[in-house]
């Protein structure tokens, strides 16, 4: 009994346990996987750890080459290659896409397999975009559509933001805002930011630190009539005002400082790396008033050495937005709304223009732009280590990669995206911020001592990396500017070829959204992206909701400004379709060929007036002339000299001075190539647009030449019988001429011209061998008909060969 009832105690608790197990899988939602937040962290882990793999692989070029090399490291590439490849496929496999991955000529393989890719992925995010319609309820409840304005605040969780956790409950999020429903921090500016199409005038009106002074066009003060204009007009306007150059309104402020900047020994010597201090010890300072970035100015002026970094936002802003400035010492860090202080950070040139301060950035090449576009801050004695790590030729130079390889830090790249606008900064962005300058000095140390330890203690490794530092601190801020030629920089970069109507769409769209997002203060990629602006003009809508449908998703900008974007696309319909070569317009703008007959007319002028400046250039540099005689110039008519001159045009182009003959003429040669190459396209435009002409001219004169001859005031022709006689006549009645006059056309005979025969032409003519041409016989001898006596070149019959109509028009 004691034995029963402990099996039937034994099955019990398996009925139990599996009873629970059961519960559990139909909880959860994937097999090991209780929530979909769970699944979530999971599949983020595995794409973190796969992109971490995947960077620390040596890059492509001679890096790869080398380890490409090794079978060992061939061998391992290629067996990892044909399992990414077999998992593609069967991923393929489950969406029921075409997955022969693998099996592909060798020939054709890549463009095969990216063909296919490409067609998985659409497929397989359609798919996900409907299930995820339906799990929002888009599909089964319809709800009225609102504009945006009206539509309650979504609030976006993103992957950047959450806060993860391990094996305990939910992850704790934060719910920050999207982009749409944060304030503009532009309209809080006090001074408006200049989006016109004119050069950037550097901001700086104080110069500390300067050893040379600031030029006098930088020190005006505004009069009352130039209180509504730009600022950059306004000094435009100035420098007209007092006539001065320039050179020096847009020169760099401490070009003339940085020239003549020089590193002190200490700089240059092996220093003893100071570690840094843990962040949870160091002090952190968030400055957003006048007091507070006054305060700070004058400790950095105490100092040494700091690091300085910026956080940037440039999707909702046509030049861009310094959001954030991190500036760290080696006790303290400081983090500076630059949005709140933007008019009132020009205070922190005493400190960064301090020569015997060092300023330790990493790719400062953007920072140092920032700074003068929003600021007018500028650095003086730089130390870039980027540069150091390029010169120790690390694997890797970014900062992620310094800080793990001198500080063991693994720097957590979440929010690298984020949108730094957002007020007030949640704790994980500020530590994100804070990092990259915290460990920076630490960093500065270890460089400047390994550059001298691998140059075997000499300084000349490490003076160059201050060198390109400084040349880094001299790059001048250039202002985006609109021209008529700016597209075709950008449709350069695409492999696309367009006609001309397609051509002038893209034209006309990329200059409506210069224009937009310049007023708007938006990006142009927010505005109307590339993209979308290719396929507007590949496709030319011929409704309004042909342009909608082009743009997935479509920009707020373009849905408010559809119709203006319609007629844009309706002008670029009634131009002329023709081809453009792509050859034609990456290296010549064809672009403004095809525009107009007008055009191309002022062109072909342009370019026969160079043709006759290369031809005269060159005669009066390297021709030889044989010396002209005074008197026989002077006895000489004009005529005379006219036909001289273009016979000398015609003497034997070698005939030149000393060895630049040969370089000389090879110039010649391929200036008037590349010109009769540009000129193809303009006389094929030309031939298609005169020929109509010529058609329209010739129905009008051959009603002209229909009138009869009375009226006219014609005589008509005589038979041919008394031609001689009239011959005879003419010659008679004829006075002898003393002097020259120019011919009457309109005694002339145009029935001629209208098909009438006035005589036989003793002349031959192939076109009139069809019609009758019979070759004249002199009396006494009999004519032959045979066959050894006719031309072989022109046989009898009708011949076509002469008619303008009957050649292949190209």
């Amino acid at each position: 009994m004691s034995l029963s009832k402990s099996n039937d105690d034994s099955n019990r608790e398996v009925l139990d346990s599996n009873s629970d197990t059961n519960e559990e899988d139909k909880n959860e939602l994937c097999p090991g996987f209780k929530d979909v937040d769970a699944f979530v962290k999971h599949g983020f882990g595995v794409v973190l750890s796969a992109t971490k793999a995947s960077a620390g692989l040596p890059q492509p070029g001679d890096e790869f080459d080398f380890y490409r090399s090794f079978p060992g490291f061939q061998e391992f590439c290629e067996s990892q290659g044909d399992q990414i490849l077999q998992c593609m496929s069967q991923i393929m496999q489950h969406h029921g896409c075409r997955s022969h991955v693998k099996d592909r000529n060798k020939l054709t393989a890549v463009e095969e397999r990216f063909d296919l890719v490409v067609d998985s992925n659409d497929v397989i995010l359609e798919r996900a975009g409907i299930l995820l319609d339906e799990a929002d309820g888009v599909n089964r409840n319809q709800k009225p559509v609102m504009p945006a304005g009206f539509q309650p605040p979504k609030i976006v969780v993103s992957s950047w933001n959450r806060k993860g956790s391990g094996s305990s409950s939910q992850s704790e999020t934060f719910r920050l805002l999207h982009a749409k429903n944060i304030a503009r921090p532009q309209l809080k500016f006090k001074e408006k930011i200049d989006n016109s199409n004119t050069p950037f005038v550097p901001k700086i009106f104080i110069k500390p630190n300067a050893v040379k002074p600031l030029p006098s066009c930088k020190k005006h003060v505004c009069q009352p009539e130039d209180l509504d204009v730009p600022a950059a007009l306004a000094d435009l306007i100035h420098q007209q005002r007092t006539q001065e150059h320039v050179e020096d309104m847009f020169a760099h402020p401490y070009q003339y400082e940085l020239d003549h900047l020089t590193v002190p020994d200490s700089l240059l010597s092996k220093p003893e790396p100071q570690m840094y201090k843990p962040i949870a010890e160091t002090k952190l300072s968030f400055i957003d008033s006048l007091e507070d970035l006054v305060e700070l100015n004058e400790k950095l002026c105490k100092l040494s050495e700091f690091a300085v970094d910026l956080e940037h936002h440039s999707y909702r802003s046509f030049l861009g937005l310094t959001c954030l400035m991190q500036i760290s010492t080696r006790d303290e860090d400081f983090i500076i709304d630059t949005l709140e202080l933007r008019s009132e950070m020009y205070i922190l040139n005493e400190a960064f223009t301090d020569p015997t301060i060092v300023k330790v950035f990493h790719g400062a090449d953007s920072d140092i732009e920032w700074l003068q576009r929003d600021f007018g801050l500028y650095v003086v004695n730089l130390f870039d280590t980027h540069q150091g790590s390029r010169a120790l030729h690390l694997a890797r130079n970014s900062l992620d990669h310094l800080l793990r390889h001198f500080c063991n830090v693994d720097s957590d790249k979440r929010y690298q995206l984020a949108d730094w606008r957002i007020r007030p900064l949640p704790n994980e962005m500020v530590q994100y911020a804070r990092t990259d300058t915290h460990y920076l000095l630490y960093i500065y140390d270890c460089v400047r001592a390994q550059l001298l330890d691998s140059n075997h203690g000499q300084p000349g490794l490490l003076q160059s990396v201050w060198n390109k530092s400084k040349d880094i601190s001299l790059t001048k801020y250039m202002k985006p500017l609109f021209t008529e030629d700016s597209y075709l920089e950008v449709l350069r970069k695409q492999k696309r070829s367009f006609n001309t109507q397609q051509l002038t769409a893209f034209r006309l769209l990329f200059a409506w959204r210069d224009k937009l997002a310049r007023q708007e203060d938006e990006s142009t990629g927010y505005t109307l992206p590339i993209h979308m602006m290719i396929k507007i003009s590949e496709e030319l809508p011929k409704e309004p909701q042909g342009i909608i449908a082009c743009c997935n998703p479509v920009p707020p900008l373009v849905r408010q400004q559809v119709n203006e974007l319609h007629l844009l696309v309706q002008q670029a319909r009634e131009m002329p379709l023709l081809k453009v070569r792509r050859n034609w317009r990456q290296h010549w703008h064809v672009g403004t060929v095809f525009t107009s007959l007008k055009t191309s007319k002022v062109l072909v002028l342009q370019l026969i007036n160079l043709f006759e400046t290369l031809v005269d250039y060159f005669n009066q540099c390297f021709v030889l002339k044989e010396p002209d005689v005074h008197t026989e110039q002077n006895s000489l008519s004009v005529a005379q000299m006219k036909a001289r001159r273009i016979i000398e045009s015609f003497e034997n182009p070698f005939r030149m001075v000393g060895n630049v003959k040969s370089l000389t003429f090879t110039i010649l040669y391929l200036c008037f190539g590349r010109l009769i190459m540009l000129l193809i396209p303009v006389f094929t435009f030309h031939r298609c647009a005169c020929q109509q002409e010529c058609q329209e001219s010739a129905k009008s004169t051959a009603k002209k030449r229909e009138t009869p001859a009375s009226e006219v005031g014609e005589v008509t022709p005589k038979p041919a019988k008394k031609l001689k006689a009239a011959e005879k006549t003419q010659k008679t009645e004829t006075p002898s001429q003393t002097s020259f006059k120019p011919f009457d056309y309109s005694q002339s005979d145009l029935k001629v011209f209208a098909g009438t025969k006035s005589k036989d032409n003793s002349q031959f003519d192939p076109n009139r061998q069809g019609q009758g041409f019979k070759k004249k016989v002199p009396q006494g001898q009999k004519k032959h008909n045979s066959a050894g006596n006719r031309s072989m070149s022109y046989m009898a019959g009708k011949s076509e060969r002469g008619f303008r109509h009957n050649w292949p028009k190209r």
